[in-house]
Order: C-alpha cells, then sequence, then structure tokens
C-alpha cells in the first residue's frame, strides 16, 4: 500500500510530504491564511491529484486505443465554504490533436473514470489512528 508522509515542525503551516517511492514536495497556506506559500495548499492539492489523474487516465486510454491525442490540459477550479473544505470542483478538458467528435466524447468519458475521480465521488473512509 503507497504510503504518503506529513511532517510540520515549528514553521507556521509549511509541510514537508514526502512518498515512500521517493518523492518531494511541500504543502502551505497562502500569505492572506497566515501562511508562507512555500507550496500548495491542501486544497490546491487536491485539485492537482484530479488535474494528474485526469491527464494520466485519458493518455493511458488514448495509447492503447492508437488515438492521435497530441496533449491533454485538465483546469480545475474549486471553491472553499467558511470551513476551508472544497464543497465543488469544476474541471475544464482540453483535448489536442486530430481526433473525431466520437473520439473526444469518449474521452471525456474515460476523465470521468479516473481514479481520483471515483475517490472524489464515492464514499471514501478514512481510518485514523495515534500512533504510538
Amino acid at each position: 500500500m503507497p504510503i504518503v508522509t506529513g511532517h510540520l515542525g515549528t514553521d507556521r503551516f509549511v509541510t514537508d510530504l514526502t512518498t515512500d517511492s521517493g518523492h518531494a514536495l511541500l504543502a502551505d497556506e497562502p500569505l492572506a491564511q497566515g501562511g508562507e506559500n512555500m507550496g500548495p495548499s491542501p486544497g490546491e492539492l487536491l485539485a492537482a491529484a484530479l488535474s494528474a489523474c485526469t491527464c494520466i487516465t485519458v493518455r493511458m486510454y488514448a495509447n492503447r486505443k492508437g488515438w492521435p491525442l497530441l496533449a491533454v490540459d485538465a483546469q480545475i477550479t474549486f471553491e472553499r465554504a467558511d470551513d476551508h473544505v472544497v464543497r465543488h470542483l469544476d474541471r475544464v478538458v482540453t483535448f489536442r490533436g486530430e481526433l473525431t467528435p466520437e473520439q473526444r466524447q469518449r474521452l471525456l468519458q474515460v476523465a470521468n473514470a479516473c481514479p481520483v475521480h471515483k475517490a472524489l465521488t464515492a464514499s471514501v473512509t478514512i481510518a485514523t489512528s495515534l500512533a504510538e
């Protein structure tokens, strides 16, 4: 099972994120929220996960089909409520290449089947425990 670990020391909100596959990045809050804007906010990371998953899933499908997809862009905007919870995501997908209208529609369906989209629209359970 993949592992992502977050570590926040005495810095205000700057959080080091590492994956067990050797990747590292920072998360933070914007200046207006009291952060140092050293990395994307958690909401931005959520939107980034949806964008990346959309692009990767569409690319995998188009490659399998041998379709002439030159590029895929997935732009995500989101709204947060007063409690900072992301309540709504908008995704605009752009396909570049000599694709038929039918291929474009199929790729749009594939975008809606990406694993992050499925997780966000399903009831994901989160089990939380205290480390010993």
